[in-house]
């Protein structure tokens, strides 16, 4: 495993200080679904347990959530979950096929909105907050665990839909003829994903990423009206939980460059981009009120060495390395050479910091 820490800083350290715009003498590197199909470390354990099964066996979620740390040398280890583990705890039957997740009784109407049940966390999804644990035991206090789940309007989407492939139409149109029944779900699902991430933290994860995979659908004025009220539920409820020692908070919103004014209102520390968004200019527009997160296209760990370490060199120069934390702009590809991926850390981990007058208008 890669051994980058130029100083006495711990990985975790380093992963809070970027995230609160502290000094850093380097920036710190993870990659979204670093735990996945791409390993052939992860592909032995699937061939001989389910998804659903990793997911809900502890020793399981820890062993494969533990493997990209072991052979990228990432600064972060995100738990082995899936989003629709809170729509499942919520009531609704969870099958995960190779074709894709689906959710066999899909909430079309008020009626359907109210028969969601209402779940203790620790009982019903305790063996994510086991898995947590287990990571933890596993790689000590200094590295960062990263907990997560799905935005209110992305797991929305999904549990309307049944189904987490093709589009959303049936949400939006939910969005457009039954506005009060759409505001009721999401207001139960931030209710839901609250108490979810606060066991998370309680567990030991030091980080909380919120996943808005839908986000980019949205008008700015859809987005503001519908979505960001309940993200801004669930933010602001995990920052009152934790006021002296406060775990910062990613929203990932996928698509999201026309909405970014919106996003940053949201109460996130971090905002994480796809590669639609110019860190140079998302750096100028924000300046020091919030940390991004990203954006290397995924493809691009597809072709040359040289064109990765040259992405995420440039990413690190554009937001000037501060308050930054290098990310792909979306999970990595299935066909990604696990050398390519390396190359992708080890390069943003050995980025220079670029000095105060080439690192762009963070002030």
């Amino acid at each position: 495993m890669p051994q980058v820490l130029r100083a006495s800083v711990t990985r975790k350290e380093l992963f809070l200080r970027a995230c609160r715009f502290e000094p850093i003498d380097r920036v710190p590197v993870w990659i979204m679904r670093q735990a996945g199909r791409y390993l052939p470390e992860y592909q032995a354990v699937r061939a001989q347990h389910s998804f659903l099964e990793i997911c809900k066996t502890p020793e399981l979620a820890a062993e494969v959530s533990l493997q990209p740390f072991r052979v990228l040398g990432v600064d972060a280890i995100i738990v082995f979950s899936d989003i629709l583990i809170v729509a499942e705890a919520m009531g609704m039957e969870l099958d995960v096929p190779d074709s894709g997740p689906i959710l066999s009784n899909p909430v079309r109407n008020a009626e359907a909105v109210r028969r969601l049940l209402e779940f203790d966390p620790e009982i019903e999804t305790r063996f994510v907050g086991d898995a947590i644990r287990a990571i933890c035991r596993e790689a000590g206090p200094d590295v960062p665990v990263i907990g997560f789940a799905a935005a209110p309007w992305t797991l929305a989407c999904y549990m309307i839909e049944g189904r987490t492939r093709g589009d959303i139409s049936r949400a939006k149109e939910m969005l457009r003829t039954e506005p009060a029944v759409l505001r009721e779900l999401l207001e139960r699902i931030a209710r839901a994903t609250t108490a979810y991430l606060q066991m998370q933290i309680a567990a030991g994860a030091s980080v909380v990423q919120l996943f808005d995979t839908w986000a980019g659908e949205l008008t700015v004025q859809e987005y503001e009206d519908f979505e960001l009220p309940p993200t801004q539920m669930v933010l602001e409820s995990l920052a009152k939980k934790s006021e002296s020692d406060a775990v910062p908070k990613i929203l990932f919103a996928k698509g999201s460059a026309h909405l970014l004014e919106s996003v940053a209102k949201s109460g996130a520390d971090v905002i994480s981009v796809d590669w639609h968004t110019d860190l140079a200019d998302a750096r100028q527009r924000f300046g020091r009120t919030v940390a991004l997160q990203g954006n290397v296209d995924p493809a691009i760990l597809l072709g040359a060495e040289t064109d990765i370490r040259d992405a995420a060199r440039t990413a690190v120069q554009e937001t000037g390395g501060l308050g930054h934390i290098l990310n792909l702009g979306h999970g990595i590809l299935s066909t990604t050479p696990v050398a390519n991926a390396k190359a992708f850390v080890e390069a943003g981990q050995t980025a220079p910091i670029p000095k105060p007058e080439h690192a762009g208008n963070a002030d």
